[in-house]
């Protein structure tokens, strides 16, 4: 996967509107104006964040007669998600490390009292 399958799917992303498709998709395919149905905005406007998740390669689009169903393809998302994981496991690391040294630290820190903290008993 290059950088630019990246950059387009990011991009693509990146719009509510056309991740609020991919989610109408996920429930199965739809046509154009099962998908637009929901959403304040004109059919070419949809028709444009289709395009743009088209380029994305996050949906296809299918034939059948006068059909023209659009269908998610979550290949790409998996993609980022393998990108991710890199990150992911770096974050996890470094707060492995993190956790080690404090209790490092509370292993070896003594507890003095406070003389400015009242004594509380019951």
């Amino acid at each position: 996967m290059t950088t630019d399958t990246l950059s387009k799917t990011f991009a693509a992303l990146a719009d509510p509107t056309r991740r609020d498709i991919l989610a109408r998709l996920m429930a199965g395919e739809a046509s154009v104006s099962e998908i637009s149905a929901p959403f304040d905005m004109t059919m070419p406007a949809v028709s444009k964040h289709l395009k743009v998740l088209e380029n994305a390669g996050l949906i296809t689009r299918g034939k059948s007669a006068q059909w023209r169903p659009r269908k998610l393809n979550a290949g790409p998302m998996k993609d980022i998600s393998e990108w991710l994981e890199s990150y992911r496991q770096h974050w996890e690391e470094r707060l492995d490390r993190f956790d080690a040294y404090l209790t490092d630290l509370q292993k070896h820190e003594t507890f003095a009292p406070d003389p400015n903290q009242k004594d509380i008993k019951s």
